[in-house]
């Protein structure tokens, strides 16, 4: 296998194949209108796949927007140099109000106590700040009860300090379109939007749909979606498999720190959990553990990639260290490997291709989970 960068200081990494996110930018940028918007969401570091890089590169793609969960995220896009529109999803402290103005990052609102401390502060500062308000339409997590939007815009639509620039809502059943709570939920939408709308309040960019709606329901893609897991080249549901064509981001590789010959019998890591057969087995240890989103529950029950050949990993997975197991077996006759040799935790090696996917169904988890974890502290390389 060739390897084209990797880190100087440790013998782990995740791979960011940036052409497989450029393809997939465009392919959601694909499924709109010429006036309807793409909004990017590179919240917890873009799942995982770093969020300053990853920006960069939907931004050049055509992305109109981003999107993050916390103000930091925003700060950190905004120093990086991205210049297009930046949206917190949900209502910050009122601490951070200085900093959303400075910045130019919108905050979510759906509070009236924000709203009027974020229009006196951008009074104070000679601005407008701002905001795009969450709309509660049956998620039951954020943003202003629907049946409750006109009282709201009442509350705070008098300050001259800030200014609505869209409106949203948060689908909590988009792999099942055709259920009755996602048309609950859009129902609802729908109704508070023209509401807002009939008694003259401006609704700016109407936005709902997340990663599967804005593949499944091309019906209310309105003024923007919201793109996300789907970006990264992960699937949000089955549903989506056959509706779009999305390319894998994220692969995690690692280098053989040392091998060894255990005699039958000896136990391999914490607890002894995998013992030497009779057979000769080469013991190969690799420098990523549960710290670095490899699960420890995946312990004697995952594989990974040598040699495009799926060989085991024995023995209880470590904080920062696992093991696998190289065995010859009569249909298989694979070469011992050798210090310093990589092989693929996540990601394709020739023809064979461990998935998040995979991953993911062995935790009993989702994709999400699973690229978050890989992406706290391996070291990223962009290639």
């Amino acid at each position: 296998m060739s390897i084209r960068k990797e880190p100087q200081t440790r013998w782990a990494w995740v791979e960011i194949d940036q052409g497989a996110l450029r393809r997939n930018t465009r392919a959601f940028k694909n499924l709109l209108g010429p006036r309807q918007r793409l909004c990017c969401v590179v919240k917890a570091d873009a799942y995982g796949h770093g969020a300053p890089q990853c920006a960069k590169i939907m931004q050049a793609a055509g992305a109109d927007m981003l999107a993050v969960a916390t103000v930091a995220e925003g700060v950190e896009l905004r120093r990086s140099g991205i210049s297009v529109p930046v949206l917190v999803l949900n209502e910050p402290p009122l601490a951070a109000i200085d900093t959303l103005l400075e910045h130019q990052i919108m905050p979510s609102l759906y509070t009236s106590e924000f709203a009027m401390a974020y229009g006196e502060r951008a009074v104070q500062l000679g601005c407008v700040g701002k905001y795009h308000m969450a709309i509660e339409t049956g998620m039951n997590r954020i943003g202003v009860h629907y049946a409750d939007v006109l009282d709201f815009r009442r509350e705070i639509d008098f300050h001259r300090g800030i200014a609505c620039d869209g409106v949203f809502t948060h689908f909590a059943t988009a792999d099942d379109i055709n259920g009755w709570d996602y048309k609950l939920q859009c129902t609802r939408f729908d109704e508070a939007v023209a509401a807002m709308r009939d008694a003259g309040y401006e609704c700016g960019i109407v936005h709902c749909d997340n990663t599967p709606a804005s593949i499944l329901d091309a019906s209310t893609h309105y003024d923007m979606i919201r793109a996300g897991v789907g970006l990264y080249g992960l699937h949000p549901c089955d549903a989506t498999h056959g509706a779009i064509k999305l390319d894998p981001v994220m692969s995690v590789r690692a280098r053989v720190t040392r091998t060894a010959h255990p005699a039958m019998g000896e136990g391999v890591g914490y607890g002894f959990t995998y013992r030497v057969p009779r057979t000769r087995v080469q013991i190969c240890t690799l420098p990523l553990g549960y710290a670095d989103g490899l699960s420890r529950t995946l312990s004697n029950r995952m594989e990974v990639l040598y040699r495009g050949v799926r060989i085991r990993q024995v023995g209880n997975i470590c904080m920062d260290q696992c093991m696998v197991a190289v065995q010859q077996t009569p249909v298989c006759q694979i070469p011992e490997a050798e210090h310093g040799d990589v092989m693929t935790i996540v990601g394709r090696d020739g023809d064979s291709e461990i998935t998040m996917d995979e991953m993911a169904r062995l935790r009993g988890t989702i994709n999400y989970e699973v690229a978050c974890g890989f992406g706290m502290r391996l070291d990223k390389v962009y290639v």
